[in-house]
């Protein structure tokens, strides 16, 4: 763990999903900032290797590897230093009730997030998220368990950490609606035609953005931002009609908030997760970094356009469970998750992953209130009717 030359204490990072897209970048943004921060624990799912490497760096006082498997691989690639090795999904609720850091920066892809976090927000730790499917598979709950424990939630995802900036000082003004940014992924303006025969190398290829390939896919279906407008939902308690969508392939303007004047705040910079990384862990505060600017006269021209709901129809599906909520948010994201690992194995095509999800939302049993454990239910129901489906 670094040294603190400075008066003000470090403040100790635990990054839940540390050898992926925003984890790598998260532990950039601290390599920089050393007189800052501290990485204090590290967990990956079965990226033995990068995880070692990182905790030889980083020194944390914990590292948690889930594949059990590995375990032994990586507690004696570590033998030599002091760093604690734990493995297994109950490792990862375990560690995030321990007092050994300040901020959990939550980053575990997909619904496996929900458990850690949840717990370090009863642990009453700060809460950097970047896992929307926490809030889309259970945001009643947990931002109810975030307000009765007095926890930030401060969101990570550039658009959603656009609408956090844009409500700084604002919060005696009501919001008309926010209005979230999309690229419109690699396949903007093709048709259902071009689309039955887009191949898993096609879709991981982003026009702006560097990121794993789970999000990198659901930006191509648009269901990534159906995910962003169930997660905005709960993040600014908005009403499902406050939350709008806009096509912007620039990539420029993160996100909006349109307040009840009819006046419009908008963040801008160039698509880069290391600005909204970097500002969730210092937030309140703004610090200095070397990242790449804006430059206008670059960008001589921002456009915006409506979505195509026919063909991206996973955005329309997000907007029913956005609208009807209860449990069919869960059965969506557990439907879609199963649906992306097929793709991504090439059981299925593009567009078939739309029709497991929605075959999947119209079978399972639809709940107006469910519990926490009605979540976890639905959500396994959910994963192994798409899966018979696909007949993984």
């Amino acid at each position: 763990m670094q040294q603190n030359t400075s008066e003000t204490p470090l403040k100790r990072i635990a990054i839940f999903g540390s050898t992926g897209s925003i984890g790598t970048q998260a532990l950039d943004v601290i390599a920089a900032n050393p007189d800052k921060f501290s990485v204090e624990v590290l967990t990956a799912h079965q990226n033995d290797e990068l995880l070692i490497e990182q905790a030889m760096k980083f020194n944390p006082n914990i590292v948690v590897i889930v594949d059990e498997q590995k375990y032994v691989k990586v507690k004696s690639a570590l033998a030599s230093t002091d760093v604690k090795v734990f493995a297994g999904e109950a490792a990862l609720e375990e560690v995030a009730a321990m007092d050994c850091y300040d901020f959990m920066l939550a980053a575990i892809v997909g619904y496996a997030g929900l458990k850690p976090t949840l717990k370090a927000i009863e642990n009453k730790k700060a809460i950097g998220l970047a896992n929307k499917e926490t809030l889309v598979v259970a945001g009643d709950i947990v931002m109810r368990k975030a307000y009765e424990n007095r926890v930030p939630i401060i969101p990570v995802d550039s658009e959603h950490s656009a609408i956090f900036q844009c409500l700084v000082g604002e919060g005696r003004n009501r919001i008309e609606k926010v209005i979230l940014t999309a690229s419109g992924g690699p396949f903007i303006g093709r048709k259902p035609n071009y689309l039955v025969n887009v191949k898993r190398e096609h879709a991981l290829q982003h026009p702006n953005w560097t990121m794993g390939a789970k999000i990198s896919i659901d930006s191509a279906t648009l269901m990534n931002k159906g995910l962003e407008m169930i997660e905005a939902k709960w993040l600014f308690n908005l009403k499902p009609e406050q939350v709008h969508v806009v096509i912007h392939p620039q990539s420029i303007i993160h996100s909006m908030v349109q307040f009840e004047d009819g006046s419009i705040k908008a963040q801008m910079g160039l698509p880069d997760m290391k600005l909204p990384i970097q500002y969730a862990m210092t937030f309140p505060q703004r610090i200095k970094n070397d990242f790449p600017r804006f430059d206008f006269k670059k960008f001589n021209t921002l456009t915006f356009e409506e979505p195509d709901y026919k063909t991206f129809r996973n955005l329309s599906l997000s907007i029913d469970a956005l609208h009807k909520g209860g449990n069919l948010p869960s059965i969506m994201n557990a439907a879609n998750e199963i649906a992306v690992y097929a793709f991504l194995r090439n059981k299925i095509n593009f567009l078939d992953m739309t029709d497991v999800i929605e075959k999947t939302m119209g079978a399972i049993t639809f709940i107006p209130n469910p519990t926490l454990q009605e979540y976890f239910d639905s959500d396994g129901e959910a994963r192994n009717f798409a899966a018979d489906l696909i007949k993984l």
